[in-house]
């Protein structure tokens, strides 16, 4: 019996001193790695080259993005806006309507920016709709519907939009409300 536990025994301690082994040789070789200026370098130049290939896709994406805009505005304008006020009131609420359904889908952001567009171009009061849209519509579309306004000079938004000085009776700049 004095036989099978020295075997087993032999075999226990030939594992543990593998087992050491492999550990020291896995440490010193983290250590080596860990302090080599050169593996430090590497990973420097790859982590910038990494941030600089995703800051030239966001900004490929931010083109692509403004031009999908440009583009939008283009055709809405290209179709035209009603000029009868039934008209306009069937067609504000048709375009808010679709922008609502596709602000909830998420995933459609341009286009129902493009509906709260339409539907501003054909409301009375503009500035009292982009505060009401403030209030209800999501950040990623106000912000969207914000370039789109920019891209069009005839919407008349406040005192530095076009067509409004902001300097009249009833007009309300914010300032001493």
């Amino acid at each position: 019996m004095s036989s099978s536990v020295r075997t087993s025994t032999i075999v226990i301690a030939s594992a543990g001193a593998i087992m050491t082994g492999f550990l020291a040789y896995a440490v010193y070789f983290d250590h080596k790695r860990r302090s080599d200026p050169e593996f430090r370098k590497a990973l420097k130049r790859e982590s910038r080259r990494e941030a600089r290939a995703a800051k030239e896709e966001a900004e490929a994406q931010g083109v692509q993005q403004k031009q999908a805009i440009e583009d939008a505005v283009s055709e809405a304008r290209d179709e035209g806006f009603p000029t009868d006020v039934e008209d306009k009131e069937a067609y504000f609420m048709n375009e808010v309507g679709q922008g609502e359904v596709l602000c909830q889908d998420g995933t459609k952001l341009i286009e129902a920016a493009l509906c709260f567009y339409k539907a501003l171009k054909v409301y009375p009061q503009p500035r009292d709709l982009i505060h009401i849209y403030d209030k209800t519509v999501p950040k990623p579309v106000i912000d969207i519907l914000a370039e789109m306004i920019a891209l069009d000079p005839t919407i008349s938004v406040g005192p530095f939009g076009a067509g409004g000085s902001g300097s009249g009776p009833g007009s309300s700049t914010g300032i001493d409300d």
